[in-house]
């Protein structure tokens, strides 16, 4: 004969109501208070956060004269895309464009075959190497050459004006193995390594047909973070390459700004530089506007509790 135990209500005394997300609950004149500050707080962070991005979108096509008088504040006066028409009248942004997009989808790809197996492999508590390997990754975080040494490596490695000196120099990010190798331990039960291996999967079977279709959150993340890092790129560019045909486009946008910047006389000096911030304001939107059409599609992947379900207890 079986036994059913009843788990009680919680007692309450006085006016107190248990929790009830269904049901309205009664605010004291503190919760609105509380509440009017807080979310007065978080609509001035999200307007400081917002607003300097709408004001160079608007001002990338206003009236350059309007713009420096101050005229332009929330909605774009005079439009005019002049400073587009500069900035892509140049023959040269279409293919920075392409280095780039060419510099940091072939990046990322490498950076993500060569971060995630080692994380996960840094994850196994049965390869015993993995602190040793662990802190000599740490100590270059703290420790590098410089940029000299790494001019004449580079040199001698023959990677100077080369797709490559974008992609194997940081083929691997420190920080990004360390988030993937804690994913790996925290998120991904144990139970499913031995459940893999009573259906005889090897390491390599249960890393691509487990692990991977498992970890789309971290993947998305880490490759947003190598494909913004390397979109952003402009000192590799500058320093390392001198081939016109093969700088990104950060570069070719720092130089025609200040082709820009550079063209201005003593007398129509103020008329140029409000021309040359009409082009930088659109060189900005120019930069940017990829990477604020890709994330919204990578941003589900952001949210938490993928795990859940993977393992019935």
């Amino acid at each position: 004969m079986s036994t059913t135990t009843v788990t009680p209500a919680p007692k309450t005394s006085g006016d107190e109501i248990p929790w009830n997300k269904h049901q309205r609950q009664h605010l004291t004149p503190g919760d609105w208070v509380t509440s009017i500050i807080i979310y007065g707080l978080i609509a001035l962070a999200v307007i400081a956060v917002l607003y300097p991005l709408w004001f160079v979108v608007i001002a990338s096509f206003s009236d350059p004269n309007k713009v420096a008088a101050g005229d332009v504040l929330l909605l774009p006066k005079g439009i005019t895309f002049v400073g587009y028409a500069k900035v892509f009248a140049n023959a040269r942004i279409w293919r920075g464009y392409l280095n780039t997009i060419i510099y940091s989808v072939v990046g990322t790809a490498v950076n993500l075959a060569v971060t995630i197996p080692c994380a996960f492999a840094l994850s196994r508590k049965e390869f015993k190497p993995r602190r040793v390997i662990l802190f000599l990754f740490t100590v270059t975080m703290f420790i590098a050459g410089g940029l000299i040494p790494n001019y004449l490596l580079y040199k001698q490695l023959g990677l100077l004006n080369s797709m490559w000196v974008f992609i194997l120099p940081g083929a691997v990010s420190v920080y990004n193995v360390i988030v993937a190798r804690s994913f790996f331990e925290t998120s991904i039960p144990e139970e499913l390594f031995e459940a893999a291996q009573l259906d005889g999967e090897s390491y390599l079977g249960y890393f691509f047909r487990i692990v991977i279709p498992l970890s789309s959150a971290i993947l998305a993340v880490i490759g947003l973070y190598y494909f913004v890092g390397h979109w952003n790129d402009f000192m590799t560019g500058l320093i390392f390459i001198t081939d016109d045909e093969k700088q990104p486009l950060q570069v070719v946008l720092q130089q025609l700004l200040l082709v820009a910047q550079g063209t201005a006389t003593n007398v129509d000096a103020a008329a140029q530089q409000q021309a040359a911030d009409q082009i930088k304001f659109g060189i900005i939107i120019v930069s940017t506007l990829p990477l604020m059409v890709i994330y919204p599609f990578l941003q589900k992947y952001f949210n938490k509790g993928v795990m859940l379900g993977a393992v019935k207890g």
